[in-house]
């Protein structure tokens, strides 16, 4: 009993600080990235997909986690819905591009309509002031594959077109992000048509 109440007090420790990223009205870092979609790697450019419209950019901590792939699975599933809205979506973490090959064509996970970007040295979650946790030795992903990347701390930021960040969402779990990310963007959409 005491090693599993010490196993808790442990891992609570590993976790990350308060949400203490970027906020509304910041200007977000620009960022170029090799990224990933349908397991095919391209260069990706904030500055670039900001031209078609709002960019959600999502950091998450790692493919093949559990919290990841709900999120994942879940932009996936509402991705038509964010098209409508006319915003693009990138995820962002510190795995290789191989793993986001992989992770970006899965059925499952991304399933080919989510874009997944390849931070390893974490400068850009940096930039965002986002923390970091270093790697646990050992620890493994769902698929038993072990994971040796930093994690970056799950926030997403909806960017609009001039650069500037119109929301910060951290704290929430893994689906209640995405839903958020999705009000914020129809509000966007919202208001835009509104305006004309």
């Amino acid at each position: 009993m005491k090693h599993l109440l010490l196993a808790c007090l442990l891992a609570g420790a590993t976790s990350f600080p308060a949400f203490a990223a970027l906020k509304e009205g910041d200007t977000a870092p620009d960022f170029q990235a090799q990224a990933s979609l349908a397991g095919k790697p391209f260069d990706y450019s904030l500055k670039e997909a900001l031209k078609n419209g709002p960019v959600v950019v999502y950091f998450y901590p790692s493919a093949y986690t559990g919290g990841c792939n709900i999120q994942a699975h879940t932009f996936a599933v509402n991705h038509e819905k964010f098209t409508a809205a006319g915003a693009s979506i990138i995820g962002v973490s510190l795995d290789s591009i191989d793993r986001l090959n992989d992770f970006s064509a899965d059925p499952e996970y991304c399933a080919g309509k989510v874009a997944v970007a390849s931070d390893v040295d974490g400068k850009i979650a940096k930039s965002y002031d986002l923390a970091i946790r270093e790697a646990a030795a050992g620890k493994k992903d769902s698929r038993g594959v072990e994971i040796n990347h930093g994690f970056a701390e799950r926030t997403t930021f909806i960017v609009t077109p001039n650069g500037k960040i119109t929301a910060a969402i951290g704290g929430l779990k893994p689906a209640e992000n995405v839903e958020q990310a999705l009000e914020t963007v129809q509000q966007l959409a919202a208001a835009k048509q509104s305006a004309n």
